[in-house]
This record gives C-alpha cells, structure tokens and sequence, in this order.
C-alpha cells in the first residue's frame, strides 16, 4: 500500500529544464517542495507560479559545485525545512571534450556537481528518511552513462557513476525503508544545450521535453513503498539519442 504519510520533496537543480518541470508536477499531486538552484531569481518565480497550488514551497540558493561547504548549508537547510521523504538529485552539468586533453579543473568541477554534491545531498537526508522509516531518493541520469559517445566520456563516467552509488546505497539502506532509483533519460530539451561547456549540434525538437521526464519522476515517487525500480530508461520516441 501507498503511506499516508505526507510527501515532502527536495528537488535540486529546480530553476529550469526537469527540475523545474518535477517541482509543478510534486506541486500539482500535492507534495511539499524544498527548491534548489543558483539562481534565486529564478526560484523566486517558481515559487510565485506554484503559490496557488496551496503546498509549502521554500526556495535555497544554494551552488552545489561547492562541495567544500555544501555539508553544512544542505543541514541548514534542513534544519529550516524539515525532514523530507522525497529527494530528487537532478542538478549536473553537460560537459563535451576529448578525455585526452580535458584540463584537471574542468573534471574536478564536473565531478564535484555530477556525483560528489549527489552523494553529500543524500547524505543529508538519509537521517530524516531513516527516522520516518521511508525514504525515496531519484537521481537522474542519462543513457550517455551506458554508451560510448566521443567527446562525452566525462559526461557519461559521471552519470555511470551516479547510477552505481544509487544502486549501493539502496541496497544499504534498504532495510530502513529507503528506496533509490534512477531515471535516465535520452536527450531532454533544457537549457544544458545552450552552455559553454557542451558543443553540441542534435534537432532539438527530436528531443524528450522536460516534463516528460517530470512525469517519470513523479510516477515513480508514487509506486507504492513496496514497490521499486532499479532504472527507468526513457527515450524519445524519435530515436534522438
């Protein structure tokens, strides 16, 4: 069965693209959101279009890049918030280059967001999931992280990461009803395409939309507890990567 017990997310890279998309979609099913992103400008606006939804919404500027004193701002985030149930790790960067000459900063940077600042977010969660005996925990990956496409290694070795430390944590904590799953997706229409570390030529309008893939968070956030699944590999029907 479903718990009764009432849902309260906490959703990383929620300014824009799936982030975005997953907070309207928690907020709509009626689940309590916790927004994170750089820009509070941007949270800020978010958070006036879900006001009318009637859910608490609390907005964190907060650069999960660095990593040195993430710790300590994920707990007093926490600590203001609450505990949650729901932990959606979506924040990451694209990154395109040959793994030969990729400067060391550059890897550091992309490994410290992708999977370093994935670990210390469910580090800081895991307590308040362990003491409600319940936890789902959903970090989204992609398919780069199954594939060998040039000029994306770094890219993929992060997101193959991602879903190796998902898969292990699960099993370590299964025990404490918490579940962790991963959603990777195909190629997604965001804002990732238009940055400056990934040079990239796809048809974007092949592309997954951002809610598509919000849509495949929340359904798998509302399986029952009993219930979980290990990957959910989400393509456009298109072909597009």
């Amino acid at each position: 069965m479903i718990s009764e017990t009432p849902q309260r997310a906490l959703v990383t890279g929620a300014s824009s693209g799936i982030g975005r998309e997953t907070a309207i979609a928690f907020a709509k099913a009626g689940i309590d959101v916790a927004l994170v992103a750089r820009s509070q400008t941007k949270l800020d606006a978010l958070a006036k279009d879900l006001a009318p939804l009637g859910v608490v919404v609390k907005t964190y500027s907060l650069d999960l890049g660095q990593t040195a004193t993430l710790t300590n701002s994920l707990q007093a985030l926490m600590d203001d918030f609450g505990p949650v149930n729901v932990l959606i790790n979506n924040a990451g960067m694209g990154y395109t280059g040959a793994l030969a000459d990729m400067p060391l900063a550059d890897w550091q940077a992309l490994i410290n967001l992708n999977l370093t600042s994935v670990l210390l977010t469910m580090q800081a969660v895991v307590p308040g999931m362990r003491a409600q005996g319940r936890g789902t925990i959903i970090n989204v990956a992609s398919i780069a992280a199954h594939n060998a496409f040039p000029t994306w290694g770094a890219y993929s070795a992060s997101k193959a990461g991602l879903i190796t430390l998902g898969r292990i944590l699960g099993v370590e904590e299964s025990d404490h009803g918490i579940r962790v799953m991963t959603v990777s997706p195909g190629a997604v229409n965001t804002p990732l395409w238009d940055t400056e570390t990934v040079q990239a030529d796809f048809e974007r309008s092949q592309m997954l939309t951002p809610a598509i893939v919000a849509q495949s968070i929340l359904n798998a956030v509302q399986l029952p507890d009993s219930a979980v699944i290990d990957e959910i590999t989400l393509m456009p029907s298109g072909g597009a990567l």
